[in-house]
């Protein structure tokens, strides 16, 4: 059981795990489900489902039960509450809490939360599920005895949760709710943590972030103000506890205060554990970085 006695640091991200876990529940079981209830926000491929919804409340609802005085911006316009998971019982995982952040207070923390990173994907394999990619779709096992086109869609699936202090991520909580999704019999889902210190401390990002955790990409390089703040909280946090690295395209820290503005407007450049990210900084042609504003 956690202790209020401990720093906060250690709790929250206890709660943030058991929370993005439930989250991943359910993401799957609104698929099985079979109703996304679907609309359009800002353009035709920025889509919302009742999955975003449903984890955005539940996540929300239960976070800010437990540490009222903390800060939650969530990607969805949601509002009412949901589900909330009595987080008094969770047990605390095993964290070495930085010595700078050891008397960090709830007011001074911003939890960045993305409750469906990879919409489109998961709206694409919804729609191979309901048949509409037609039988040329190649098909997988998946599911408990159903079947989804599209192989990779899913890969593509995660929950966001990045906490910051000072302006600064400062850890960060990535679940992967299909992970395994094409193996059948295997326990699906996995959850990546990590805490930024002085000691690099990993627990185990949208899913790019975990190519390059997992060892398939170098680099990762998105030189548009496409993303939001809590599209990179979360992987920023869990990269560099992996001993990797994550700024804009100029490489200037991304700042997460609360009154920040939500999108990453100079891009983003992730670079793997063991690469230098200043060689990959020196690639990217100077007119691509003035060519975003701040």
């Amino acid at each position: 059981m956690a202790s209020t006695a401990s720093p906060l640091l250690p709790r929250l991200v206890s709660s943030c795990v058991a929370v993005a876990n439930n989250a991943g529940k359910i993401i799957r079981d609104i698929l099985k489900q079979g109703d996304l209830q679907i609309v359009q926000k800002e353009h035709a491929k920025d889509l919302q489902t009742e999955a975003d919804r449903a984890a955005q409340r539940y996540i929300v609802s239960s976070l800010a039960a437990h540490f009222p005085k903390a800060t939650l911006i969530g990607e969805e316009e949601e509002s009412g509450s949901g589900e909330v998971t009595d987080l008094t019982s969770v047990e605390q995982l095993t964290i070495a809490c930085p010595e700078h952040l050891s008397n960090l207070s709830e007011e001074e923390v911003v939890l960045w939360i993305d409750p469906v990173d990879g919409t489109s994907e998961y709206t694409q394999a919804f729609e191979c599920m309901s048949g509409r990619h037609g039988a040329s779709c190649p098909r997988v096992s998946v599911l408990e005895h159903r079947t989804v086109s599209c192989t990779s869609l899913l890969d593509h699936v995660t929950v966001l949760i990045g906490i910051a202090a000072q302006g600064k991520a400062v850890a960060g909580v990535v679940h992967q709710p299909y992970f395994n999704y094409q193996t059948p019999g295997a326990e699906l889902g996995r959850t990546v943590w990590g805490v930024v210190g002085p000691l690099a401390i990993g627990g185990g990002a949208g899913h790019k972030v975990l190519l390059l955790l997992d060892g398939h990409a170098h680099a990762y390089v998105f030189a548009s103000p496409g993303c939001k703040k809590w599209d990179t909280c979360a992987p920023e946090a869990v990269l560099v506890a992996a001993g990797g690295a994550l700024t804009d395209i100029r490489g200037d820290l991304i700042p997460y205060h609360k009154d920040v503005d939500r999108r990453n407007s100079t891009g983003v450049l992730a670079t793997a554990p063991g690469e230098c990210h200043q060689t990959y900084l020196n690639k990217i042609p100077d007119a691509v970085k003035n060519n975003l504003k701040k």
